[in-house]
């Protein structure tokens, strides 16, 4: 079988196939990290008295092949949302308030740049987190400027003379300047383009970089598992392998200090773009993992991406059954932002 680890690609297959080269070769440095820097939730268990924490995040960008497969525009216009993904994002919010529980938003920040953003401040108003996620939708893991992002692929006067730090610490720092000027919102931590299996365990310079920025959580971490053949039902040992990665996707602090918030597995890109599973296989493996973290008094992070959704999960199917999950599971568990997670990293009860 096939494993998957990355959600969005950043920009391009290639950009996100150079990234998980990196990966590879830092593996093990994340089960390092892990054990030097006081892992959250592995010890976890039902009997502890201890809530799972569930969280609902949403990156709001544009994904390449939606809501058309042809469409590949969006690789150099990841903030340039289009109406029905800022509708879906609004409405989202909306449920998921109602049936008790919050979203945790990741914002491109070029989506600032457009006319009006009325959408984006009412979702916040409501309660909702809102979280950098770069301005351009870089590669933090890039080993050269032109590799951070086909936008400057195309337009290589935009880094002319930068190096490749700097490219990716102006990305974060515009993100927050523009959060801060356009919209009055301070960023609700950050999260990277892109999932790496060892999330920043091997990257001691960018772990000091978003320190540097002013955040005291990320969340990059998106660990490897199997997803199936592209275009075949996922069997019951990919099932068992996405609840299995659940264990990897549990918080932890860095050596840094920087505290971890992984990705879990499965993402709406990795089931229905990479692997074109149905709304059906999403919903079982989700539901899964989410079981997982409510039997364990863990932790899960659902990642996903609006512009994907509104074509794979109209309904909101996904959203209603995570809440739907958490309210019947009563004191057992409750619906958080990553920020609350990374407080109880920091000072587990």
């Amino acid at each position: 079988m096939a494993s998957s680890s990355v959600g969005e690609p950043v920009g391009s297959e290639e950009l996100g196939q150079r990234s998980r080269g990196i990966e590879r070769r830092g593996f093990l440095g994340v089960a390092t990290a892990g054990l030097m820097g006081a892992v959250a939730g592995l010890s976890r268990g039902a009997d502890d008295g201890r809530k799972a924490q569930i969280a609902i995040t949403f990156d709001l960008e544009m994904s390449r092949h939606y809501p058309t497969w042809d469409n590949t525009e969006w690789d150099y216009q990841k903030g340039n949302l289009d109406e029905p993904t800022k509708r879906y994002s609004v409405e989202a919010a909306k449920l998921a308030k109602e049936l008790g529980g919050v979203i945790h938003f990741f914002l491109v920040g070029r989506v600032l740049e457009q006319a009006e953003i009325g959408w984006l401040t009412e979702i916040a108003a409501s309660g909702h987190a809102i979280g950098n996620h770069t301005y351009d939708h870089v590669n933090l893991l890039a080993d050269s400027p032109e590799k951070t992002q086909f936008r400057f692929q195309r337009a290589p006067w935009l880094i002319a003379g930068q190096t490749t730090e700097k490219i990716l610490r102006d990305n974060v720092r515009l993100t927050t300047a523009a959060m801060q000027q356009r919209a009055g919102l301070k960023p609700n931590g950050f999260r990277t383009p892109g999932g790496f299996s060892n999330g920043l365990a091997d990257r001691p310079d960018l772990q000091q970089m978003l320190m540097d920025e002013g955040f005291d959580w990320v969340s990059s971490k998106y660990p490897r598992h199997e997803s199936g053949v592209t275009g075949e039902p996922p069997s019951q040992a990919v099932y068992d392998d996405i609840v299995r990665a659940q264990q990897e996707a549990q918080p932890f602090v860095y050596p840094s200090g920087l505290i971890e918030i992984p990705m879990s597995p499965i993402s709406d890109v990795g089931a229905f773009r990479t692997r074109r599973w149905k709304l059906t296989h999403f919903l079982k493996a989700v539901r899964l993992a989410v079981e997982w973290a409510i039997e364990t008094g863990g932790v899960f992070g659902f990642l996903c991406h609006p512009s994907c959704m509104v074509v794979e999960d109209p309904d909101f199917q996904t959203v209603r059954l995570i809440c739907n999950l958490v309210r019947a599971a009563g004191d057992r568990a409750e619906i958080v932002t990553l920020d609350r997670i990374a407080a109880n990293v920091r000072n587990p009860a």
